[in-house]
């Protein structure tokens, strides 16, 4: 008999008071479906947990960092899905009916495609890249709603520690298990930081970024460069 999806939704947060209600209320259908919303914070001192805390399952403190938070939210977790979502990026109404197809079949992890939310035409060139770009590579980013079997997440000692590229350093380990299972509902991810840098400026700084940790910078030299940059723009 094939099992059963149960869903554990993963919301890492920092700083998010203005947003994070709007985020955990377009998840409040996972939940009535008997899925569980997991709100992890890093000692948001704009109130981000109080605001999280009725409209989640569990809300759970971690020290400050992506990787050190999914990974604190991923411990209580109890369903045999794990996806890791940013405050700021929304689910399609589908969501669950195309994770239960991808639970029935072989891959064991994957992602949406992605959409920005502005309206101007490069923002779709964009998305469309991103997601043709994790099509052939098989790596992914968080903005692309990363899920896995919880099994495997665990095998593989989930993220690893560190202040940045945590989300493609997980996705290259996952790629040597299966290819990544893709879903074309794509999820929609707010536009604010590439409307506050420029979208030209954002992908030459994600692209340069990349590229320097591809060539074995380490992810704390880049968090550094990415933090001046983005405090300058």
């Amino acid at each position: 008999m094939p099992e059963s999806l149960s869903l554990s939704v993963i919301v890492p947060v920092w700083m998010e008071a203005s947003g994070i209600e709007a985020c955990l209320r377009a998840l409040t259908p996972l939940r009535e479906a008997g899925h569980e919303v997991i709100v992890v914070d890093a000692g948001s001192p704009d109130g981000t947990a109080d605001l999280a805390r009725p409209l989640c399952d569990r809300l759970v403190e971690s020290s400050k960092g992506r990787a050190a938070q999914m990974n604190a939210g991923a411990e209580v977790a109890t369903g045999n899905v794990l996806l890791f979502l940013h405050a700021d990026t929304r689910l399609p109404d589908n969501a669950l009916d195309e994770l239960s197809w991808f639970l029935r079949n072989e891959p064991t992890w994957g992602r949406f495609d992605v959409r920005l939310s502005g309206h101007r035409a490069l923002f779709r060139v964009i998305a469309w890249f991103m997601n043709r770009r994790s099509r052939l590579t098989g790596i992914c980013t968080g903005d692309q709603a990363i899920f896995v079997r919880r099994d495997l997440f665990e095998a593989l000692d989930g993220f690893r520690d560190q202040p940045l590229m945590e989300d493609v350093e997980l996705t290259a380990r996952l790629s040597k298990v299966s290819r990544p299972w893709c879903i074309k509902s794509a999820v929609v991810t707010d536009s604010r930081r590439w409307e506050k840098l420029g979208p030209w400026r954002t992908i030459f700084l994600m692209w340069r970024l990349r590229w320097r940790y591809w060539r074995g910078e380490s992810p704390e030299s880049l968090a550094q460069a990415y933090r001046s940059d983005v405090r300058n723009g």
